[in-house]
């Protein structure tokens, strides 16, 4: 833990074939702000973070995650960082430099093992944010990122190795096996999990809400604009967070949150839970039940054309 050089995740970054769709979605129903936007492009914040944006769009022919976003406390660790990664053998896409995106900074980019684009940045301008008030359904902050691996057990060795992520908790059962892994660079339970999926894409993006009211209210306003809920409201038992997730105009999953479980790292040992019992996947009961059908929504398009990284 001493060696972590990451501090939070950032933003996530999706390249969308029906852009003006997906920009209405995010910039409207969903309740994230356009702080820029021109030629195919947009970035779009959440009003009660720091972060210049928490989502990118891309107008493409194909959708694919493009790009998943992490702090670091200040330049020397980024370069710490990148030096790392090539005495490791991991390909740069860029070396440390300026970043001309929102916000700006210093940062580079590299392919995990899966052959994601991963970017470390620091020194990024914060935006000006603002307290959300009671009964205001908008996103908080962007909580965390699930990615889907074709091989589970490799994506987490890589990110403990590489990145110093650590293991909070495990899902498992008797008949599948290990199938998802949340990982954390803070206290925050996790800020990325690693699904066991067939081929390589993005499982999910969270955004963290005020409180139970707001994520209540939030996803009520998602349901009534008629988009597809797949799966919720309930409270999971990794994490010990709220749910609801829906699917956006072409086919991402996203999901509300709140109250996400922060560890004492210091004592906290992984559990492993067993998630064919229903008071893992839902504490509370009021889900709808998970089943095949919910879990195949989230394993997404196959994302093309991504790096084939060498083994751990």
């Amino acid at each position: 833990m001493n060696g972590r050089l990451l501090t939070h995740l950032r933003h996530v970054d999706l390249a969308v074939p029906d852009y003006e769709k997906q920009l209405d979605f995010y910039a409207g129903v969903w309740g994230l702000t356009t702080v820029t936007e021109d030629s195919g492009i947009s970035f779009l914040a959440a009003e009660g973070s720091p972060e210049n944006y928490v989502i990118r769009l891309r107008r493409a022919q194909e959708k694919r995650l493009d790009l998943v976003s992490f702090g670091a406390a200040n330049a020397a660790d980024v370069d710490t960082l990148a030096e790392r990664l090539l005495a490791q053998d991991v390909q740069l896409v860029s070396r440390p430099g300026h970043i001309d995106t929102p916000g700006g900074g210093y940062g580079f980019r590299f392919f995990d093992v899966d052959g994601r684009t991963v970017e470390v940045s620091a020194d990024v301008e914060t935006r000006q944010h603002r307290r959300i008030e009671e009964k205001e359904a908008v996103p908080v902050r962007l909580s965390h990122v699930v990615l889907n691996s074709p091989d589970l057990n490799r994506t987490r060795a890589w990110y403990e190795r590489h990145l110093d992520f650590a293991l909070s908790d495990t899902l498992s059962s008797p008949h599948m096996g290990e199938v998802m892994h949340f990982m954390r660079i803070s206290n925050q339970h996790h800020s990325m999990a690693i699904a066991q999926g067939p081929h390589t894409s993005l499982h999910h993006v969270s955004f963290e809400m005020r409180g139970l009211d707001e994520y209540m209210r939030g996803s009520g306003r998602v349901m009534r604009a008629g988009f597809k809920k797949i799966w919720g409201p309930g409270r999971h038992m990794a994490g010990d967070n709220t749910f609801t997730y829906f699917l956006d105009p072409h086919g991402n999953t996203v999901e509300y949150t709140t109250e996400l479980e922060e560890l004492d790292e210091d004592t906290w040992h992984p559990h492993v839970y067993d998630f064919s019992k229903p008071e893992v996947t839902d504490q509370w009961g009021t889900a709808n039940a998970m089943n095949e059908i919910v879990a195949k929504e989230s394993f997404n398009d196959p994302d093309r054309g991504v790096f084939v990284a060498p083994p751990v």
